[in-house]
C-alpha cells in the first residue's frame, strides 16, 4: 500500500528538500529509497500515475536481484515474482543451449520476471515507506538555475509548481530533459539500441523457468532465409502471458534505419504455432523505445545535477540491460550525495564528494562498457553473429564464458579463471 501522496503545493509556493529526484523508474525510486535511508529529506517526482506502462523486457538478471535485496524487497515467488534458473539461447543449431545463472559469491543464483507496471510501483512504494515524498502526475519541464553560480537549485513542473534543493538527480529516462536543460549533450560515439515488445496470451510458454534469448532471427526457415539484424527474447510472465521482444543495436548514436515493427512481425510469423504469437493472442499494443548505451551523456555529475540510468546512457552494450545499472548507479549517487550533505552542501569538500560519483561509475563499468562497444561493432552485422553462434554455441565452456561476459556476472575479487580473464579485459580496456 502506498502512503498518502503529499499535498500539492500552490503555484509560487516551492517545495523544499535536501534532494530532488526526477523520475520514479527503477533508478529514481532506488535513489530516493537509499537517500531516505541515509536520513535525507527527498522529494521524488513522477510525470505519470502508478501503475503505468513502460517498454521493457520485464526480465531481471541476478545483478538487478542483488539491488532489490539491498533495498529489503521481498523477491520470493510468494510475493508475486517469477523466478528463473538461467538463460536459454537459440542460434547456430537446431537445439537451444541452456545456461544456468553462475553460482557466484557476489550475486544470487536466480533471475526474476515482473511486469514493469507493478515493478516500478513496488520500488516507489519502498521509497515512500522509507520517508521519501512522492508527487505523481508532476511533469518536470526545466531546471531552475542560479544565475550567479550557474548551478541547478531546483526544477519546475509543467503546471507551474517549483521544487527546490541543492542537489538534483535526473532519472528522467532517454528524454534526458534535465540534462539537456543543463547543456549536457548526447555523445555521438556511443552505441544506440532500439527495442520493440508485445505481450501475448501463451499458456505453452508462460511458466518457463528460463529467460530465452534468440541470437539469430530468420525471416523464414532457419538457414534457408535472410537473417534479420537483431536479437529476440521470450520471457514467461507466469500469468498466462509472455513478453516477446526484439532488439537491435547500432555502433553510432543514431539507430539503424529500419522498420522495427515489420521486422518483429516477420520473426513472430515463423515461431511455432502452439506458442500463440499471433495478432489474435496479442495483449495490448506493440511498443518501442530507444536504448542509450555506454555513458552516452557525460559527465554524470555537473553543477549540482547527477544523472542516473537512461538519462546518462547507463545501458549495457552487451545485452541492452538497463535496470540493474540504474539501480546500482542510484546507490552510488546516494552515497555521494549523503557524503556531500554531511560535509555541508555548498562547500568545496561537498563538491569533491559529488565529483566522486562519475569517477566511481567509470571505475566500476568504464572498461566493461568499452569492451561492449567493440562487441557491438561486430554483432551489428548479422553474418558475424551467425558465425559466432554457429561455431560458439556447441562449445559449453565457451558459452559459459560468454554468458558471464554478456550478462556482467562474474566475481570481481576471486572466482574462477573465467572471472579473472573478464576482470583483466575490463581492467586494461580504456574507460567508456
Amino acid at each position: 500500500m502506498s502512503e498518502p501522496e503529499p499535498a500539492i503545493p500552490a503555484t509560487g509556493s516551492p517545495v523544499e528538500a535536501d534532494v530532488i529526484v526526477v523520475g520514479a523508474g527503477p533508478g529514481g525510486s532506488a535513489a530516493a529509497a537509499h537517500l531516505a535511508g541515509r536520513g535525507l529529506d527527498v522529494v521524488l517526482l513522477e510525470k505519470s500515475k502508478f501503475p503505468r506502462e513502460k517498454v521493457c523486457g520485464d526480465g531481471l538478471t541476478p545483478r538487478a536481484v542483488k539491488q532489490l535485496i539491498k533495498l529489503g524487497i521481498d523477491t520470493s515467488e510468494e510475493a508475486g515474482w517469477v523466478h528463473n534458473r538461467g538463460l536459454r539461447v537459440y542460434g547456430g543449431r537446431t537445439e537451444p543451449f541452456e545456461l544456468p545463472w553462475p553460482d557466484l559469491a557476489e550475486f544470487p543464483p536466480y533471475g526474476l520476471v515482473r511486469a514493469r507496471a507493478t515493478f516500478d510501483k513496488i520500488l516507489a512504494d519502498r521509497a515512500v515507506a522509507g520517508g521519501a515524498r512522492l508527487y505523481e502526475q508532476t511533469n518536470v519541464t526545466a531546471p531552475i538555475i542560479n544565475e550567479r553560480t550557474d548551478r541547478i537549485v531546483g526544477v519546475q513542473s509543467k503546471d507551474g509548481r517549483t521544487f527546490r534543493a541543492p542537489v538534483v538527480i535526473a532519472a528522467d529516462g532517454n528524454s534526458a530533459r534535465l540534462a539537456l536543460g543543463m547543456g549536457l549533450a548526447k555523445r555521438t560515439d556511443r552505441p544506440m539500441g532500439v527495442a520493440v515488445r508485445a505481450y501475448f496470451n501463451s499458456p505453452a510458454r508462460t511458466n518457463d523457468d528460463h529467460m530465452e534469448s534468440w541470437l539469430e532471427l530468420w525471416d523464414g526457415k532457419p538457414g534457408e532465409s535472410s537473417l534479420l539484424p537483431g536479437y529476440g527474447w521470450i520471457f514467461g510472465m507466469g500469468d498466462g502471458t509472455v513478453n516477446v521482444g526484439l532488439g537491435t543495436v547500432s555502433s553510432s548514436s543514431e539507430p539503424a534505419k529500419m522498420n522495427y515493427r515489420e521486422m518483429f512481425s516477420r520473426w513472430l510469423a515463423n515461431t511455432p504455432a502452439e506458442w500463440g504469437f499471433t495478432p489474435e493472442n496479442q495483449v495490448g499494443p506493440t511498443l518501442g523505445a530507444a536504448l542509450p548505451m555506454s555513458f552516452n551523456r557525460q559527465p554524470a555529475y555537473a553543477r549540482g545535477l547527477l544523472l542516473v540510468g537512461d538519462s546518462g546512457g547507463m545501458i549495457s552494450p552487451f545485452n541492452g540491460e538497463g535496470i540493474s545499472y540504474a539501480m546500482e548507479a542510484a546507490e552510488m549517487a546516494a552515497d555521494a550525495i549523503a557524503d556531500a550533505r554531511f560535509r555541508g552542501f555548498g562547500t568545496p569538500s561537498a563538491e569533491t564528494a559529488l565529483r566522486g560519483y562519475p569517477a566511481r561509475l567509470k571505475a566500476e563499468w568504464g572498461g566493461y562498457f568499452r569492451l561492449g562497444q567493440v562487441f557491438v561493432s561486430l554483432i551489428e552485422h548479422p553474418q558475424v553473429m551467425h558465425l559466432c553462434t554457429r561455431y560458439g554455441l556447441p562449445r559449453p565452456t565457451l558459452m559459459r564464458f560468454t554468458m558471464k561476459l554478456l550478462a556482467h556476472l562474474y566475481d570481481t575479487k576471486d572466482g574462477d579463471w573465467m572471472d579473472k580473464v573478464i576482470r583483466g579485459l575490463a581492467k586494461v580496456a580504456p574507460s567508456a
